[in-house]
């Protein structure tokens, strides 16, 4: 098969490392290949409160960069937290595993700027504490800092049993020789016993730029929104993944008509969109974009660097035809044969 994609695409792997292994073991193993180093970073994510009235809880996570021998990015390596079923949760936590919890965006910023991810975490919080002018209280495993009035800033806490295991591997963009790219991540994690998660997911990072024309971005809207089964049905979208729902229905109801890039722009910030859709389009309707990508999500799990860019030739194919002004028509009633129109009507390699 041909390897080549025509566009800079950033990939997230999700695998899930060998029991006794974690993640920050590929993270050596693929800094001893490029003859680079590892730096540890804090990873941002979310997670169910089980105190009354608060949501959720924001909190960090161990991740870990690869850099290479001139210092540039190779690769993140990073926790995901839909990642379960494979994981023994009565397991003890492992040493040196934490994470740290706020529950305000603000605060979860300030400490991350703040707190070092390499300290062990008996000395996470002595930055944060230091900036309230505070102490770190220590209740058994867990460490927390209070404001004057009592309030909790931050606590850190051992990471849940397992939790080193999941692997999310995040490249930078890559505008080259993708396959080359991944094979040498994948082939290490294969060697080193990881595997693909009951719960796995790829997602694939484009340009966001490409799709801010009022006429790309109602196809894409058409696409994931009409087509949603059917293009499920032919990406083999894993039915175990998690954080994937359709589009909204009012923005999917938008692009009936012919829609301004403003109307579209409205209804998605009364809609409730958020990234975890089958496709992630928030960044598309910010004016200062954190991460100016379109993101699909709803791609299968894969630990073969073959695999993964046949996937992505799909997917780019796809997103060719959005760029084409004419309007996406709707599918016919068979989710089978609208997959097979689907296809057919694709542009080869893939």
């Amino acid at each position: 098969m041909t390897h080549a994609l025509r566009r800079r695409t950033g990939f997230e792997i999700e695998l899930l490392a060998p029991e006794g292994s974690s993640r920050r073991t590929l993270a050596d193993e693929i800094a001893l290949r490029r003859n680079g180093i590892v730096r540890p970073v804090w990873h941002h994510d979310s997670e169910p409160s089980l105190v009354p009235g608060l949501g959720r809880f924001l909190h960090l996570t161990q991740g870990f960069e690869v850099l290479d021998a001139e210092g540039r990015s190779v690769c993140t390596l990073v926790d995901d937290i839909t990642i379960v079923a494979d994981l023994d949760q009565r397991a003890r936590p492992a040493a040196g595993w934490y994470r740290v919890l706020t529950d305000d965006a603000r605060l979860l910023q300030l400490i991350a700027a703040t707190a070092d991810p390499a300290d062990p975490v008996e000395k996470s919080l002595d930055p944060v504490a230091t900036l309230w002018g505070a102490r770190v209280q220590r209740h058994g495993e867990y460490f927390k800092v209070d404001d004057a009035s009592g309030a909790t800033i931050a606590i850190a806490a051992p990471l849940g049993g397992g939790r080193e295991r999941p692997c999310e591997i995040v490249t930078p963009p890559l505008s080259t020789h993708h396959y080359v790219a991944l094979d040498e991540l994948l082939s290490a994690a294969r060697e080193l016993g990881f595997t693909v998660p009951t719960e796995a997911a790829l997602h694939l990072h484009y340009d966001g730029e490409l799709f801010r024309p009022a006429g790309a971005l109602a196809n894409l809207i058409r696409l994931f929104g009409w087509w949603r089964e059917p293009l499920r049905q032919l990406l083999h979208t894993n039915p175990a993944c998690v954080r994937l729902a359709p589009l909204p229905a009012g923005l999917v109801a938008a692009v009936d008509a012919s829609p301004t890039y403003e109307q579209l722009r409205d209804v998605a910030r009364s809609s409730g969109l958020s990234k975890f859709f089958d496709v992630n389009l928030t960044q598309l309707f910010l004016a200062n974009p954190v991460r100016d990508t379109l993101e699909v999500r709803i791609l299968p799990g894969a630990i073969d660097a073959d695999d993964i860019v046949r996937q992505a030739q799909l997917v780019e194919a796809l997103l060719l035809r959005c760029q084409d002004p004419t309007p996406i028509s709707r599918p016919p009633a068979s989710v089978g044969d609208a997959a097979h129109m689907l296809l057919a009507a694709l542009k080869p390699p893939w």
